[in-house]
């Protein structure tokens, strides 16, 4: 399989937090940030992260970790600056796998599934989905879509390619809704880790 690389965007500001960080929201004993980063990593694939310059903190969480960090000093911009500087700083021209850091959900088995699609479909956009179909991440953008990344402004990500492209989109089904699972406010939290406290009780 081509080792096609894997971009974490992580210099989002979680604005809708309260002032607290999502990324280092704990999840079953460390940050979700790092559990995203370990989950990228165990694929065997390179993995880069696209940072914030602002937030060290995110920084400290990865220590150790062998991942090729990306600073994004135009974050607050919006999700096009990370795009831009994660695609920069892969050079080649290849695809790149692009996850977001607040997918708590999300499997080693889930990337490597939208990744071994790519051998089949290269020329494909590819996205992860629900089980019932409703499109969700990881994101799988090919390589002649660069230039079309380095035109993105303000807030376009991947959702704007995707809805330029839809008729080269295609889905790559992952287990229940893991591919949907983001959480962007106390609220989601709450609510996410009491399903999880309930899905412990039900299997113990």
């Amino acid at each position: 399989m081509t080792m096609i690389p894997i971009l974490i965007l992580a210099a989002g500001a979680s604005s809708r937090m309260g002032g607290r960080d999502k990324l280092l929201e704990d999840v079953a004993g460390e940050p979700l940030l790092v559990r995203v980063a370990k989950t990228a990593l165990a694929t065997g694939h390179p993995v880069s992260i696209a940072l914030a310059t602002d937030r060290p903190q995110r920084e400290v969480a990865l220590a150790g970790l062998d991942l090729h960090r990306v600073p994004v000093p135009l974050a607050r911009e919006g999700m096009s600056e990370s795009l831009k500087a994660g695609f920069a700083a892969l050079p080649g021209g290849g695809p790149v796998l692009t996850m977001l850091a607040d997918l708590p959900d999300l499997q080693t088995d889930d990337l490597r599934a939208v990744l071994a699609t790519a051998a089949k479909a290269p020329d494909m956009i590819l996205r992860g989905a629900a089980q019932d179909g409703r499109p969700g991440h990881p994101v799988l953008l090919p390589g002649w879509l660069r230039p079309e990344i380095e035109a993105l402004s303000g807030d376009e990500g991947a959702r704007a390619l995707i809805q330029r492209h839809g008729d080269l989109v295609r889905l790559v089904p992952l287990p229940a809704n893991r591919a949907l699972t983001d959480l962007d406010t106390p609220e989601d939290w709450e609510a996410w880790r009491a399903t999880q406290a309930d899905i412990k009780t039900r299997a113990s």
